[in-house]
């Protein structure tokens, strides 16, 4: 049985169906295809039910994908003890923050794709949660809070932050000095999270409301240096506007209290090398005096 073949029917059953798992895969839908009729053709049973809204798994093909990504699981594992001292082949998915990824992540990924030849990177940058397990990730960069979930998260490093907002708005709107004078002022958030602040060594959870939204970082900037409102951001999205004068820092008297850079993964006994080699090269960057993640100098 074709290890391909096996990989391609998981990446269809948990992609939900042939466009999808191809473009994951990089390769064309007519292989995908190929490949899914030669697997049900030697198993003699039929795995997907396709229709024109995608592919869906059959009882068997249910039963079959969690047998076949076990056993793609181990082929990665064996091929990986056999490889030479360093070696990496193979393809890594990462999925990596938008709003920083560009800058601080892709030099990373760069070196560690020159280093390694054989390994094929696919990075997709974007500030949506990304559903690791749903849209066939190896890993995320994530940058922030992380949430309660079954993932697995190795930090790599601390993300500073602060509350901002432009000097025309504290001039028409006061500054706020304490979390319950914070909620009567405009939040420009990215939807309806929850801001965290310390005070002494407690610390406290509100949840402010605000008229403008954006999934992206920089979007939230442009809206606090036009005055909108009092945004919550990583120092390496503001130091630039609060040296400049255009952003000054507010609620001084509570400041979030250091948030995490951090690469997650699907659960599992063992992490693939691959994820463990781009994990100690992020770390090793992020010690670096010159490029913490969110430091101002960056």
């Amino acid at each position: 049985m074709d290890i391909e073949e096996l990989r391609t029917f998981v990446e269809v059953a948990d992609a939900g169906g042939v466009s999808s798992a191809a473009l994951r895969l990089g390769v064309s839908k007519s292989i995908v295809s190929r490949r899914l009729f030669r697997l049900e053709e030697e198993l003699g049973v039929q795995l997907l039910a396709r229709s024109t809204r995608g592919a869906a798994l059959t009882e068997a093909g249910a039963t079959f994908r969690d047998h076949a990504a076990r056993v793609c699981a181990e082929i990665d594992v064996a091929r990986e003890a056999i490889l030479p001292a360093g070696d990496l082949r193979g393809r890594l998915r990462i999925a990596a923050p938008f709003s920083l990824g560009p800058t601080h992540f892709a030099p990373i990924l760069a070196e560690m794709a020159r280093r390694h030849p054989g390994l094929h990177i696919q990075t997709c940058y974007s500030d949506r949660f990304v559903d690791l397990i749903a849209e066939g990730y190896d890993c995320a960069i994530r940058v922030g809070y992380l949430p309660d979930s079954n993932l697995i998260a190795r930090r790599i490093g601390p993300v500073h932050g602060k509350l901002v907002a432009s000097p025309a708005y504290v001039k028409a709107h006061g500054s706020p000095e304490t979390p319950e004078e914070l909620l009567a002022h405009e939040a420009l958030m990215q939807g309806t999270e929850a801001w965290h602040l310390t005070d002494g060594d407690k610390t406290i959870t509100v949840r402010p409301q605000g008229r403008f939204k954006a999934d992206n970082g920089t979007a939230l900037v442009a809206a606090a240096t036009a005055g909108l409102g009092i945004a919550y951001l990583p120092d390496w999205l503001t130091h630039e506007h609060v040296a400049s004068g255009a952003l000054v820092p507010v609620m001084t008297r509570h400041p979030p209290p250091p948030a995490g850079a951090y690469v997650v993964r699907p659960p599992g006994q063992h992490p693939a090398r691959k994820i463990r080699v781009l994990t100690e090269l992020l770390i090793e960057y992020c010690d670096r005096p010159a490029h913490p993640v969110g430091a101002a100098a960056v």
